[in-house]
């Protein structure tokens, strides 16, 4: 499972026009797609380097704190915009890199899976995103309702470190979906009804991270669960 980070947008900067509000979408999926692409980018180098994937397999934690520094320090209060920016680009670089090994094993086992896993995947942000736009309902509820769930998730991946159950691995990831695919709806009822002009790096990090976290339970439910 990915990072996933929730936040309360500053109503001081509420959308108030639809061309504040067509230029914090634009600017939003911009940095979503550059981010994805940066990602694949990244898988790419990652995978194309024999011993990149070896020195991320060997010290995940080095590797981890590495991938997730440059979005610590985004969020940090002093931090231009552009340098937000910019440092958001090179986390989703960096997740590429990071999970490039995880990609390996299973295109290994599964040829082809990893593309399936992102067929749907993109299938499934375009449904959920268009069902956010066009539907009147309040999802105000749903952030607090699927942060509780991923607090849980993350609770029984953990515990599955220890048992190694595939079987729970499975439901695990089957759950992940449900919840990210709830939380991707939410954040993209706040684009629409909370985020401020200004405020579309932050918007396109979640729906990002939201995209990552579905994939990589997509790919565990097609790998059948395994990610050794």
């Amino acid at each position: 499972m990915g990072f996933s980070s929730y936040s309360t947008a500053r109503t001081a900067g509420l959308v108030r026009s639809g061309a504040e509000r067509a230029t914090l979408v634009r600017r939003t999926y911009s940095v979503v797609f550059a981010s994805v692409l940066l990602t694949v980018v990244g898988a790419w180098v990652g995978l194309s380097n024999e011993s990149i994937m070896q020195a991320v397999a060997r010290h995940p934690f080095i590797s981890a704190i590495l991938w997730f520094s440059p979005l610590l320090i985004a969020r940090g209060a002093r931090v231009a915009t552009p340098q937000r920016l910019g440092l958001v680009l090179v986390f989703a670089f960096a997740s590429g890199v990071l999970y490039s090994p995880l990609l390996y094993v299973y295109n290994a086992r599964q040829p082809g899976v990893v593309g399936q896993a992102a067929a749907l995947t993109l299938g499934a942000f375009g449904i959920l995103t268009a069902y956010a736009w066009t539907s009147r309902r309040d999802f105000s509820a749903w952030g607090s309702f699927f942060a509780v769930g991923l607090l849980v998730l993350i609770g029984t991946s953990l515990l599955n470190l220890f048992f190694q159950n595939q079987t729970a691995s499975l439901w695990i990831a089957a759950a992940t979906v449900l919840v990210f695919s709830g939380l991707l709806v939410f954040d993209t009822w706040r684009i629409r009804n909370q985020y401020g002009p200004d405020e579309y790096v932050g918007a396109a990090v979640q729906l990002y991270l939201d995209l990552l976290n579905m994939f990589l339970a997509v790919l565990q439910l097609l790998g059948g669960g395994r990610r050794n």
